[in-house]
């Protein structure tokens, strides 16, 4: 099913019909900052399953919370001194930043359990911060890559591809247009360190 929203001014009861999905254990696929992404609940341990299997990865891969704001995402990661002075004039924006796990974390992700490590986004796409403030708990998710489809790197990937490909995806939420900026920039931010991972389009320093 697709759910199609107005950027704008996104509808509470299509906002209500995708939180009573996720909190059901479902997945959804949406567009975000830098693709298409499929996302779960990180409290239902059968979506984060799914999301999984989905992938074909296991547990020990990280894949990173997409969360509302730095304040929710203290509650996930340890955001020293430091490192929020650096990114509070950069969020939302097209980074991951990967920092110490918090215990909440820990508890919820395998693979924050194992490495004690967590990634955090904050992407300047408004409606799915919206829609992740009315859930009030960030996003388990990952990307949707167009080789899963048996697509080639240069395919294009909407909407009601994904529905048709994906019947374990059972809600597809559509802006109707979007754009693609490119990869995040990664950076680890734990130890006093400010370590570069991978530079996409946002620019930290």
């Amino acid at each position: 099913m697709i759910e199609y929203i107005v950027p704008q001014n996104v509808d509470t009861r299509i906002l209500e019909r995708i939180k009573e999905h996720l909190n059901n254990g479902g997945l959804i696929a949406l567009p975000s900052d830098t693709n298409w992404i499929v996302c779960a609940s990180p409290f239902k341990s059968n979506a984060v399953d799914s999301l999984y299997s989905l992938k074909g990865e296991s547990k020990s891969h990280h894949f990173s919370l997409i969360c509302h704001n730095i304040s929710q995402a203290s509650q996930y990661a340890y955001i020293p001194d430091y490192a929020f002075r650096l990114i509070r004039s950069k969020l939302p924006g097209n980074f991951t930043f990967i920092f110490q796990a918090s215990k909440v974390a820990s508890k919820l992700l395998k693979a924050s359990k194992t490495d004690k490590e967590v990634g955090i986004r904050i992407p300047p796409v408004n409606y799915l911060l919206d829609l992740i403030d009315y859930l009030d708990y960030p996003l388990l998710n990952t990307n949707i890559k167009p080789e899963m489809m048996g697509l080639n790197d240069l395919s294009e990937i909407y909407g009601l591809l994904i529905d048709e490909h994906f019947p374990s995806i059972e809600l597809v939420v559509d802006p109707g247009e979007y754009h693609f900026v490119g990869a995040s920039t990664i950076y680890r931010l734990i130890d006093d360190e400010v370590e570069l991972v991978r530079q996409g389009v946002g620019e930290l320093l």
